[in-house]
């Protein structure tokens, strides 16, 4: 699994990822700190790398886009330091391999994880 991670996340979290044997790389690394979310998510579908953030509007792209890929992992959990980041991914790579390596948009709460494929389906 290779995962892109977006400048709200810990830039530590992607070189602990690295040490567990995931390839991991945090914005910052590769110039793009200030991109725009439509960039970094052209990034990860031409790497394809999975985005991982915080941010809602990701998921609002894909849906706007009816996009099939990158899958984006949202952590809706405030103030994780990197070992909580790294951890909490290791533990969704295993939970979600599949939908994640298929396309999907993936919500983690403190007391749920919500897994949405792509493309999202817009109600006739």
């Amino acid at each position: 699994m290779k995962l892109l991670l977006d400048q709200g996340l810990p830039f530590s979290a992607a070189a602990q990822l690295r040490e567990q044997g995931i390839d991991a790389l945090h914005v910052s690394e590769i110039g793009m700190a200030e991109a725009e979310d439509r960039e970094i998510l052209v990034k990860a579908q031409q790497e394809g790398r999975v985005v991982v953030t915080l941010d809602a509007d990701f998921h609002a792209c894909l849906a706007q886009d009816v996009a099939r890929s990158p899958s984006v992992i949202r952590i809706r959990i405030e103030r994780l330091r990197a070992g909580a980041v790294t951890t909490l991914l290791q533990t969704l790579i295993g939970l979600c391999h599949t939908e994640l390596h298929a396309g999907a948009a993936v919500t983690v709460e403190p007391n749920r994880v919500r897994i949405r494929r792509l493309p999202f389906i817009p109600d006739v």
